[in-house]
């Protein structure tokens, strides 16, 4: 089984209407999970207005995978400077049984209280709490001390990492933005935060994750042999046409069968709850 822990859908490029980048729809989503060997995947909304132009609302993403049942998970996700959010989380948990929230971009610090009843809400419902990290949202200084602070605050939270400026810190060297090249050098935060807190968890998609997988593959094959566990795969499709290479990698990864069992499935069960 393999099982995509992160796509899109909705109306992300309104910017560029009618001729530019689409979305897919869910019965494009489908095709493509079909042709790329992809059972499951987890349907995740936009509701901050930081990253793109356009949105996919936790409505929408309960009524596509409503449409294929079986084949689609759904989160919500709401910008925590919106009113009455808890109560939001609560509906979307009882009501229409989403799993997860995410994924979160809002232009917000990582620690700032305006996050703190969603964290809370996440804990109290056994959500994941997938995050994108980057220079202007969700963002962190060097060495990831506001998510330092809020895995230790909110340990009942499985706070899931993705993103820029979560996976530039794999490295000693953190340059805290972009696509950084060359050797992974000791000392970065992401080992030691994956050591010292239980509730963090690895988001393998898009150009970040695979970046982080392939641009030392020496330091990716000890990384992977500590944190197999902690880690799931992931494409971050969102685009009609959309180039994925971490399918290829993870097809192409030189693992045991249990690991990449593990992350091709098994871990985003666990996590689940499933």
């Amino acid at each position: 089984m393999l099982i995509d822990f992160h796509v899109h859908l909705g109306n992300s490029f309104r910017n560029e209407y009618p001729n530019g980048r689409r979305s897919p729809s869910v019965h494009q989503l489908i095709d493509w999970m079909d042709r790329n060997g992809i059972d499951i995947a987890v349907l995740l909304p936009l509701e901050s207005p930081e990253v793109v132009p356009g949105y996919y609302l936790s409505e929408q993403a309960v009524a596509d995978r409503d449409t294929y049942g079986e084949r689609l998970i759904a989160f919500c996700c709401f910008d925590p400077r919106m009113k009455s959010v808890p109560e939001l989380i609560d509906t979307f948990v009882h009501r229409y049984g989403v799993r997860g929230f995410g994924e979160a971009l809002n232009g917000l610090a990582f620690d700032d209280e305006r996050n703190w009843p969603i964290y809370e809400k996440c804990a109290e419902h056994a959500l994941p709490y997938l995050f994108d990290m980057g220079p202007t949202y969700c963002w962190d200084d060097v060495g990831l001390p506001r998510l330092e602070r809020m895995l230790a605050q909110f340990p009942g939270c499985q706070f899931v990492g993705h993103g820029p400026g979560f996976w530039t810190a794999i490295s000693g060297d953190d340059p805290r933005q972009g696509y950084p090249s060359g050797p992974v050098t000791p000392g970065g935060a992401i080992d030691r935060l994956m050591a010292s807190h239980d509730n963090l968890w690895l988001d393998l998609s898009a150009g970040s994750g695979h970046n982080a997988m392939t641009r030392d593959p020496e330091f990716a094959a000890g990384f992977i042999e500590r944190h197999w566990r902690k880690m799931l795969f992931a494409t971050d499709y969102f685009i009609v046409n959309q180039e994925v290479p971490n399918v290829a990698w993870f097809a192409n990864l030189d693992i045991s069968a249990e690991m990449r069992a593990a992350i091709g499935a098994g871990n985003a069960l666990r996590l689940l709850g499933m």
